[in-house]
């Protein structure tokens, strides 16, 4: 079974208007990252993730997503 994470962190960040740059400074990390992660290029670390969650000071499920996918020919 492959696995899916997703993850609403450009419309968090767009809600608040906050640049890439802006949100890579609050959690430590390079915009690359921040652009990696919101083009699901790259999943992050539950650390990420939890850092990420709490300065949108929301909880860790209102911006990731995880959706198991069946195999293909199982449908």
């Amino acid at each position: 079974m492959s696995e899916l994470l997703s993850n609403n962190i450009y419309m968090q960040r767009a809600e608040r208007r906050w640049s890439q740059q802006h949100l890579a400074d609050l959690v430590g990390v390079s915009r690359q990252t921040i652009l990696s992660l919101e083009a699901n290029r790259y999943n992050p670390s539950l650390v990420l993730a939890f850092r990420i969650a709490e300065v949108f000071e929301v909880g860790i499920e209102d911006v990731f997503q995880y959706r198991p996918q069946q195999p293909k020919g199982d449908e």
